[in-house]
């Protein structure tokens, strides 16, 4: 098992002092090379949990297991080393860095893990269509061309578990469909688990294990009650 989610509760505080649920997940859990679909309406906390999942943001209450870690049990930096290890995230808005090359961008990423293989950023930049866009800085790349940056960059440290937040929100129809047939591809070549949430029918229908996020997320259906 890759991934086991137990019980896990996040909150905030508005501005007036009352506190709101995001995340009420009693259980979620992920065997190693599965890949799934959570469908979610915008402000659902689709990306809450993904960020709880990967240890960005801490939960309030109960467990995130990751590789047989449980993350509540780590402090910072061995949460930030499994995270690197373990981990890859394909963010919505890209958040590349815009004063770096291309390849620059993938070994930033590899430094957090096992350390930079600049063989290696290379060779995933040309699986993903870039091999002469290396040295462009974003700046100077299309947004799909970006998109494909980013997909390599969170493929860099042959992660267990890649996780993918609207990761074709900001693409147009045609790109979207390449985006999303490369992430599924590249991620099943490395035996990748692939979480992703979208509110895209198009994108949702693609893959055969697809949960509504309001189903396993306890607080949205008290919202919704």
């Amino acid at each position: 098992m890759v991934l086991s989610v137990n019980n896990l509760k996040k909150s905030y505080r508005a501005p007036d002092g009352e506190t709101s649920m995001v995340v009420d997940v009693a259980s979620f859990a992920m065997e190693s090379g599965a890949q799934v679909a959570l469908r979610g309406s915008s402000g659902s906390g689709k990306t809450t949990f993904l960020n709880l999942v990967a240890g960005i943001l801490q939960a309030d209450s109960g467990e995130v297991i990751l590789c047989g870690k449980a993350l509540h049990q780590l402090n910072e930096s061995n949460r930030d080393q499994l995270r690197a290890r373990s981990i890859g995230y394909v963010f919505q808005t890209f958040n590349l860095l815009q004063g770096y090359t291309a390849v620059e961008n993938v070994l930033l990423g590899m430094l957090f893990g096992p350390g930079a293989d600049r063989a290696y950023a290379e060779a995933l930049l040309e699986r993903v269509g870039l091999a002469d866009r290396m040295h462009y800085r974003p700046r100077q790349l299309s947004v799909g061309q970006q998109q494909r940056v980013a997909v390599a960059r969170a493929l860099a440290n042959h992660p267990d578990l890649v996780l993918a937040d609207e990761p074709t929100g900001n693409l147009d129809r045609h790109h979207a469909g390449e985006s999303l047939a490369l992430i599924r591809e590249i991620c099943k070549e490395n035996e990748a688990a692939l979480l992703l949430v979208s509110h895209d029918d198009t994108v949702l229908e693609q893959f055969d294990t697809c949960q509504d996020f309001d189903d396993i997320n306890h607080a949205m259906r008290e919202v919704a009650s």
